[in-house]
């Protein structure tokens, strides 16, 4: 791979080198509506407009019994000047605040907006705070899927095959209905 004039190139591949990947969940309230007004608020954290996927339903992943399922998406965002993985995490966590999100109390429990970042441009982070790529996002049929629709031929940092590869290689019980 070679970076040239702000984008990483490979023979079968591209990604430009500040594309930010966020994932989005929610399983409280109406989680359309959330995901919806969610773009918007993503938007004004992105210099150019947003690349967003699908929205998607899934079977809850490692979420406490009785869980109701998601409606999950990715957006690609190419954060403001300055931005830091950190800050977008802080401005993140406040959109999850304003759309209703409680302090955890259990694990994966159900909430009305999930943020996460997948990954930010080409850094590699492993901090109490945040973890980037995210440790589980090529193993989740429910980032995998949105994400394939935005960057089918993107390799994330810590991978060697581009997304649509993984989602093909992915063996999971996970069931997702594109909306």
């Amino acid at each position: 791979m070679v970076k040239s004039q702000g984008f990483i190139v490979c023979k079968t591949c591209w990604v430009l080198s500040n594309s930010t990947y966020i994932a989005l969940g929610s399983n409280l309230g109406d989680s359309v509506s959330t995901l919806e007004r969610a773009f918007v608020e993503l938007q004004k954290l992105s210099v150019r407009p947003i690349q967003q996927s699908s929205l998607w339903r899934s079977t809850p992943v490692d979420c406490p019994p009785g869980s109701p399922d998601f409606i999950n998406a990715v957006v690609e965002l190419n954060p403001l000047e300055g931005e830091t993985p950190e800050s977008l995490l802080a401005k993140l966590q406040a959109l999850e605040v304003k759309f209703g999100r409680n302090p955890k109390e259990v694990l994966n429990e159900p909430r009305p907006l999930d943020l996460d970042i997948i990954a930010f441009g080409g850094e590699i982070r492993e901090t109490i705070q945040l973890t980037l790529p995210h440790p589980r996002w090529h193993q989740r049929r429910f980032v995998l899927e949105p994400l394939s629709e935005i960057a089918p031929k993107a390799i994330l940092p810590g991978q060697s095959e581009p997304i649509i590869q993984l989602l093909s290689e992915l063996d999971t019980t996970e069931v997702l209905v594109r909306l």
